[in-house]
């Protein structure tokens, strides 16, 4: 989940300047975020509207992980201990 949210910042931080690609230590560790989210973020992008420069996906797929975690998860060790 930590992912989605580090990968956000450094997107921010590189788009207002704050931080240069051109660094090796930024790209690497930047290109390393993106392998990581693309796979889940590019299909949810399809499915989201356009929002102009806002990108709302990372945090439908956050708000996802977490239901996953609390309704799934929690659901199955519920049924596992009370029968």
């Amino acid at each position: 989940m930590w992912v989605f949210v580090f990968d956000a910042l450094l997107s921010w931080l590189v788009s207002f300047n704050v931080l240069n690609t051109r660094s090796q230590v930024v790209y690497v560790v930047g290109t390393a975020l993106q392998r990581l989210t693309r796979p889940v973020l590019t299909p949810i992008r399809r499915y989201t509207p356009d929002l102009g420069g806002i990108d709302i996906s990372p945090i439908v797929a956050i708000l996802g992980l977490v239901f996953i975690r609390d309704v799934v998860v929690l659901g199955w060790f519920m049924r596992a201990f009370v029968g």
